[in-house]
């Protein structure tokens, strides 16, 4: 059955709109199984049958349509396969000098902090130069930073999305920076590219923040707790992952004595905490993505409150607070979002949960020097 629905008379469509509409058509028919189609509020709409292939067929039709300035969306409404094709929303292009501004100007915040950290530990004698101490935090946060952020890019390039380069966020100590992001510019094609999306930037950042992280605490200084408080050192919470290292790398440390942090292990600290809050499943962050390939859009939501409580529960309060803003915002979810996600990346869920729980911290406290 073929039949035009406009929202006016079709005797009031253009040869122009009727001839689009035969093209856009023939090429659906081409990829589906096509049981209706109409021209619905000037959008050409195509009620498909399901095909094994679906997935792949999608894919092709993308292609073919792209370059056109054109993009599928396929859902599913009452139990039927809706196609629509609509014009490929313009994107304003990227002002690469900007980029290039915030990633210098999150390098001067990052040494500043560095420095603030390392002027302590050089003065009570543990550090031996507090310019070094900032180079290595500096580079040591923007190591797992841009790894982070390098993953999406090229996550999003392999996959055909739109994405800029990344824009790093610069802070005031004691973090120095509030991150990174990029900026993605369009849709991803189905649920397995917006899994991918925002698991490989957890997934390779948390790599490199475990690199960091060893190489950091086999440089701290263990000292008795009671020396550390004389000298001003706060407590901070610690993750899971953080402590096991400390175990492993400094097993018998007596019970009344604490590590005092050198730069680089307070990089891979700042580093996990970044990464487990980017797995959160709130709006566009890393884990919003990841839910949302995976269960959909209402576990989603869901699991976003889910993930407020656990911030108020640890006492980030600033970071629940923006969490909850952030929670309002509904995920578009992928183009084709009707095939279903691989299993090979249903067992990469497994590796970002068990990601997320290393990162989570642990009820004890590691003093920190400020």
């Amino acid at each position: 059955m073929h039949e035009y629905s406009p929202t006016k008379p079709v005797t009031e469509l253009t040869p122009a709109e009727i001839t689009q509409f035969e093209q856009f058509r023939d090429l659906v028919e081409s990829e589906f199984v096509v049981e209706e189609s109409l021209f619905r509020y000037g959008i050409p709409t195509f009620y498909v049958k399901p095909s094994q292939d679906l997935k792949e067929a999608f894919i092709r039709l993308l292609k073919r349509l792209d370059p056109n300035g054109f993009v599928p969306v396929l859902r599913e409404r009452e139990g039927r396969l809706v196609l629509q094709i609509a014009s490929k929303p313009s994107a304003k292009p990227s002002r690469l000098i900007i980029n290039i501004a915030l990633f210098f100007a999150t390098i001067g915040t990052l040494l500043l902090t560095g420095y603030l950290q390392s002027v302590g530990l050089w003065r009570y004698g543990e550090l031996s130069n507090p310019f070094l101490g900032a180079a290595l935090f500096t580079g040591a946060l923007m190591a797992i930073i841009g790894t982070h952020e390098m993953g999406h890019k090229l996550t999003a390039n392999k996959h055909g999305i739109e994405a800029t380069y990344p824009y790093f966020i610069p802070g005031p100590p004691p973090f120095g920076t509030i991150g990174a992001v990029i900026q993605q510019k369009s849709l991803a094609p189905n649920k397995d590219a917006l899994f991918d999306l925002g698991a490989s930037g957890p997934i390779l950042g948390f790599i490199v923040a475990i690199i960091v992280t060893v190489m950091g605490i086999s440089y701290s200084y263990p000292m008795p707790l009671s020396e550390a408080k004389a000298m001003g050192a706060e407590s901070i919470p610690i993750p899971i992952v953080f402590l096991l290292f400390s175990s492993l790398l400094w097993p018998n440390l007596p019970h009344d004595w604490t590590i005092l942090m050198h730069p680089m292990a307070l990089a891979g600290w700042i580093g996990i905490l970044i990464t487990m809050l980017n797995l959160m499943p709130i709006g566009m962050l890393d884990g919003g993505h990841t839910v949302r390939g995976l269960l959909g859009e209402r576990a989603r939501s869901i699991l976003s409150f889910v993930a407020i409580l656990i911030l108020i529960f640890l006492g980030y309060y600033l970071f629940a607070l923006i969490a909850f803003f952030l929670s309002w915002q509904r995920h578009p979810g992928p183009l084709d979002d009707v095939s279903k996600l691989s299993k090979k990346r249903k067992f990469a869920a497994l590796v970002l949960i068990s990601i997320f729980i290393l990162c989570l911290p642990d009820l004890l406290l590691l003093p920190l020097f400020p």
